[in-house]
């Protein structure tokens, strides 16, 4: 806080209402946030009678690719539609996904830039 004084102006700091501080994430926390966004996911799955079976080998290249200790869980959102949600959803539109099915969500090898998506 002594920093923001230092760096701005009286004026401006008076019109600021209220200023809330910001702890960084750590990687647990970021490894919680990947649960808690799968789950929106099979929520949205639920509507096409899908479900979705993610390995830990893919929810640990998720925390560690999305991990940002400056950003925050933004990284990790954008990585989550990048590599799961967006590939995902076209392979349910060129049908290799129907109702009833499990779609297993993989990555074999950290060093590859994607994850594998199997008919379980």
């Amino acid at each position: 806080m002594e920093i923001v004084r230092h760096h701005y102006p009286p004026e401006f700091l008076n019109r600021i209402d209220e200023m809330v501080l910001f702890n960084r994430l750590g990687r647990d926390q970021i490894r919680a946030i990947v649960d808690l966004q799968l789950h929106d996911i099979q929520a949205l799955l639920d509507e096409k009678e899908l479900a979705l079976d993610v390995t830990d080998a893919a929810k640990s290249w998720l925390a560690e690719v999305g991990y940002s200790p400056m950003y925050g869980a933004r990284p990790l959102k954008r990585l989550i539609h990048k590599q799961l949600l967006t590939p995902l959803s076209r392979q349910i539109l060129v049908g290799s996904f129907k109702a009833g099915d499990t779609i297993h969500v993989d990555q074999p090898n950290p060093a590859a830039d994607s994850l594998v998506f199997t008919n379980a």
